[in-house]
């Protein structure tokens, strides 16, 4: 898998994490105590490696080592030949190798770390701790190629010792040997500085100053380096503003661990970054969707959004400064505002509906919480609210109130009308309800009007009996998706009914919730519109077939037949459909390919039908068909009309450019375009024409071939030769008596 973003690898925290970013590894492990092998090995086995285990140091020797990930030398006896066989193997193996055990001389260990060892891991303890410390030392590594390390270092044995060192490591290094090198490669994304101290040209304070002043920089840690130790040295680096300081006396075991140190102080600053970003987004997210103020403990306003301003009508200078009393509305009881102080002061959330006052003396409702913000030492230090315009909600619930204020002598009237309002519902919708498993548990008569269905076939099935295989699953999937989760749902839907006719309707599905807000099943209303889809499908079946005369009255004109449009169509539709467009797209453009040369009706006999080779003058008149063609077509707002202007305008473009009239190229003429070229030629080159005979196919094949990336999209031809035998399916269905002239 390819990681997309920095955080997918830092935010892995075990290796199982990291195997869904990064393979499995193949282990080497080597230990000449066969037992502590055994057992390590069969850790790595539980987590799904494949391991290899030697304990033979001859054998290990002359394995084929180079398809291993990670070799585990297990160091029991820290000897001259234990060292001799780490370094042969590591001379081969260019990959991870950690050492269980230690070495006794620090040189030997720098050594063994430049050639590859990324850790030494002791032995004085037990096995699962040590199989928990290899697995973060991988983690580590893995994790340390995001970062990137600038080495600056005028003595270029210590820069290539260094940069190898690290590159080991598995980081990323960018060097250079003086200020100015380093002011180049600073222009690139960074991590840590190791500068040293012993620059020409340029004191090395500088580039600190340089460094800490760039706001974009100044959190990136500067070790400063030296050749030798010496104390006033580093009170001197450390002074000058640097993080830390090395020396190249010390071992590279103190650079790595230096280095690692200071990398989990970045990998710190991505996360404050990262988190500071959320918590931006999050409130950006609160802003947009709700009202927001904050205000100081004795309830002064210190903030309020854009959406406060909105409803409330005051300007944010009229409001910061003042108590909530401004928006106070006469209507909300004092006891209200008495309880709300009461439950913040005490450190607790406050919701509640609110009636507030607006500044031209309207008024709006809102849902209102409440939120102490307390420090690290239990002070309220600001209160933030967060409210959501209810209005709407509030205002029919109080018209409602007015409205069924039922006293007991005019309850059955009440109850009358609201079953008045119900049978208006039910006889002018189809309407259904169905249990929370999707079981129709009613059914009006318009639904079993419209399905053909009754009412006992119905009750107990569900929806399925009415669907009609070319509704995507996805709809359906979305439906339940949606009123699941307590939400209303609205679209189109096509239906079969018990004939095996087809209806459409308009569908709303409300969940039906209890007292308790538990949803306890759906209801569904449904408005009829299969006469409004006949229409339009009337509408755009007259749209084509008037599309297809117009191209063959605009092809008869050049004694051409309408076969030669029906077969461009046809070519265009299965072009369409293997380079992948939609159905729909598929269907407007063999629809609307016809019209293609549509512009020829403005194009004199004499030249049109001329049966010897254009003039350069009627050539270039010729041409000018297609920005005919597009100019009578343009100006419609139906779609079809719309594809046909396209590809009226651009038949004629080719894919290097070399085309007419636009000189448009390769994707930024319209597939439209480029799919009706290749049809539009390969049917004229096989077809007579007064000007010419009709070509073989051998003869054509080859052109197309040629033309490939030059007039044609090589796309386009790559499909046509795929499915060549459909093409010359289609030309032979629609094959045309052969032109007399």
């Amino acid at each position: 898998m390819i990681l997309q973003k920095k955080e997918d690898l830092l935010n892995c925290t075990t290796l199982k994490e990291l195997s869904q970013i990064s393979p499995r590894q193949n282990i080497l492990i080597f230990d000449t105590n066969q037992e502590i092998g055994d057992d390590l090995a069969h850790l790595f086995l539980q987590n799904k490696y494949t391991v290899t285990l030697f304990s033979d140091r001859q054998k290990v020797t002359t394995h084929d080592i180079e398809d291993y990930d990670l070799i585990i030398f297990g160091n029991n006896h820290p000897d001259t030949q234990n060292l001799l066989i780490l370094e042969e193997l590591l001379e081969k193996f260019k990959k991870k190798v950690i050492v269980l055990g230690d070495f006794n001389s620090s040189a030997d260990k720098d050594r063994l770390i430049a050639l590859g060892v990324i850790n030494f891991i002791s032995k004085n303890r037990d096995l699962r701790n040590i199989y928990l410390e290899i697995e973060r030392t991988l983690l580590a590594f893995e994790k340390n190629r995001e970062f990137t390390i600038f080495i600056v270092e005028s003595n270029e044995k210590r820069l290539f010792e260094v940069e190898k060192v690290l590159q080991k490591q598995n980081f990323q290094t960018i060097s250079g040997k003086s200020a100015i090198e380093f002011f180049t490669m600073f222009e690139h994304h960074g991590d840590l500085v190791l500068l040293s101290s012993e620059l020409p040209g340029m004191d090395y304070h500088s580039v600190i100053d340089t460094i800490l002043i760039d706001e974009t920089k100044k959190h990136i840690p500067i070790l400063v380096t030296a050749k030798e130790h010496s104390t006033a040295k580093y009170v001197e680096a450390l002074n000058s503003g640097s993080n830390d300081f090395f020396s190249f006396s010390d071992s590279y075991e103190v650079l790595i661990s230096k280095v690692k140190v200071w990398i989990e102080s970045v990998k710190r600053h991505y996360e404050n970054e990262c988190s500071k970003r959320i918590l931006l987004e999050y409130k950006d997210a609160v802003d947009l969707s709700t009202i927001v103020s904050k205000t100081t403990p004795t309830g002064i306003i210190t903030y309020v959004n854009q959406s406060f301003c909105s409803i409330s009508g005051y300007t944010e200078e009229e409001l910061i400064g003042q108590p909530h009393n401004i928006i106070r509305h006469p209507d909300m009881p004092q006891s209200a505002f008495r309880d709300l102080w009461e439950t913040i002061k005490d450190k607790h959330p406050w919701q509640g509906i609110v009636k507030n006052r607006k500044k031209d003396g309207g008024y709006y409702w809102v849902d209102t919480v409440i939120k102490p913000i307390v420090d690290d030492y239990g002070n309220i230090v600001e209160y933030i609210a967060m409210r959501n315009d209810i209005t709407e909600i509030q205002d029919i619930k109080e018209n409602l109130a007015k409205e069924l204020n039922i006293k007991d002598e005019n309850l059955e009237n009440a109850l009358t009308i609201s079953k008045e309002y119900e049978r208006a519902i039910d006889e002018s919708n189809i309407l259904s309800r169905t249990d929370l498993e999707g079981r129709i548990i009613y059914a009006n008569n318009e639904f079993c009007k419209a399905s053909g269905y009754s009412k006992e076939e119905l009750i107990g099935n569900t929806h399925r009996v009415v669907r009609h295989p070319e509704t995507p699953k996805s709809v359906f999937r979305d439906l339940w998706k949606t009123i699941k989760s307590g939400r209303v749902w609205k679209g189109r839907i096509k239906n079969r009914a018990k004939d095996g006719s087809d209806y459409y309707v308009n569908s709303v599905i409300f969940p039906i919730r209890d007292q308790e807000n538990n949803i306890i099943e759906y209801m569904a209303i449904r408005h009829n519109i299969s006469a409004i889809v006949t229409l339009h499908k009337e509408i755009e079946n007259t749209q084509t077939e008037v599309i297809h005369t117009m191209g063959e009255i605009g092809e008869s004109r050049s004694k051409e037949t309408g076969f030669h449009v029906k077969r461009v169509a046809e070519y265009s539709r299965i072009l369409a459909k293997y380079y992948g467009l939609s159905a729909k797209e598929c269907e407007t453009l063999a629809n609307a390919s016809p019209m293609h040369d549509i512009g020829k009706v403005a194009i004199p006999d004499s030249i049109l039908n001329k049966p010897g080779k254009l003039t350069d003058e009627e050539y270039n008149y010729m041409k000018k068909h297609a920005e005919i063609g597009y100019s009578v077509l343009k100006n419609s707002k139906r779609e079809l009309l719309q594809a046909a202007a396209i590809i009226a305008h651009q038949h004629h473009e080719k894919w290097d450019g070399s085309g007419y009239p636009q000189g448009l190229e390769k994707d930024n003429i319209h597939i439209y375009g480029r799919i009706t070229a290749l049809a539009d030629v390969f049917d004229a080159l096989g077809s007579d024409r007064v000007y010419k005979k009709a070509w073989g196919d051998q003869r054509i094949f080859e052109l197309f071939k040629q033309e490939r990336g030059k007039h044609f999209d090589p796309m386009l031809i790559d499909k046509f030769f795929e499915h060549l035998d459909e093409f010359l399916s289609i030309r032979e269905k629609y094959k045309e008596t052969p032109l007399k002239t």
